[in-house]
């Protein structure tokens, strides 16, 4: 059976990789003006990932949007971390739901060696104040099943730093999507998918889920895995009235030829030199 599962998802992928692979490299200078250049984790491959130099860097290499992990601790805290456990970005073990924000900042973020670096894994409070509406600011929210106390904090501490109007939230998760909503209509929504199946009302984002635009209605971007997008599937999408972004990517040259509306990248620092002298997109 999960043979089965893991077969039908390499078929579709495959399906929707094969046209992509054939569309040219790279995007014009003019091109680039137009696209939002958003720092995967910060801008992860200037430093280390999700923390405040990295962020920092970002910023300062030129992106339009830092995009930033989250997670809450033990004692409710929302804190800055891809993973649900600090065991690879830091000398400490653990998963962040089982401890608490002064066990989580008792650790030092590690280098690629593994020794200890001077940073720490960030609360949200702090990117925020990081941040601080030089750029957006896109959290991804890495939904904890059962629980929406995360979703509750996160808009509690946009609110608190006055930040809605440069904040946006994604997440794979329809229901943190929806809680964000509930909570708060105002803020900017994004659904991270890794492909949507041809022919059928469904997409794939980590699970098979039903998809119409009613269902979306309030989510502003749809957020693709690069290699799993087609022109004319972007283009039925702005039809609708949908932007469309890729990740995770490394420079333009390597890069699909695609209308986006916007690209998450790793290097923000390689799209932003491409751009014409001075150019800086807002939003």
């Amino acid at each position: 059976m999960l043979f089965g599962a893991g077969a039908i998802i390499a078929g579709y992928i495959a399906y929707n990789v094969v046209p992509n692979l054939f569309y040219r490299r790279g995007y014009t200078s003019h091109e680039m003006d137009l696209l939002t250049i958003a720092g995967h984790r910060g801008g992860a491959g200037l430093g280390r990932e999700n923390t405040l130099s990295c962020i920092e860097r970002g910023i300062e290499a030129g992106a339009d949007v830092v995009e930033v992990d989250v997670h809450l601790t033990q004692d409710g805290e929302v804190v800055v971390c891809h993973d649900k456990s600090i065991d690879r970005t830091t000398n400490g073990m653990g998963n962040i739901a089982d401890l608490t924000l002064a066990e989580v900042q008792s650790f030092h973020v590690v280098d690629d060696a593994g020794n200890p670096t001077p940073e720490f894994i960030p609360t949200l409070a702090e990117v925020l104040e990081t941040v601080s509406g030089r750029c957006k600011l896109l959290i991804e929210i890495k939904h904890q099943t059962g629980r929406y106390e995360v979703e509750r904090k996160v808009v509690e501490t946009v609110h608190s730093f006055g930040a809605s109007e440069w904040v946006s939230v994604q997440s794979f998760s329809d229901e943190s999507l929806a809680e964000v909503h509930r909570i708060d209509p105002s803020i900017k929504l994004e659904k991270l998918l890794i492909f949507r199946v041809k022919g059928l009302p469904a997409i794939y984002d980590g699970g098979f889920a039903s998809f119409d635009y009613e269902k979306y209605s309030y989510i502003s971007s749809l957020n693709f895995y690069y290699r799993s997008v087609t022109r004319r599937m972007i283009e039925t999408l702005h039809e609708h009235g949908k932007e469309v972004k890729i990740w995770t990517l490394a420079g333009p040259e390597d890069t699909p030829h695609l209308p986006v509306d916007g690209i998450i990248t790793d290097r923000p620092d390689l799209w932003r030199k491409n751009r014409k002298a001075g150019t800086k997109k807002r939003f």
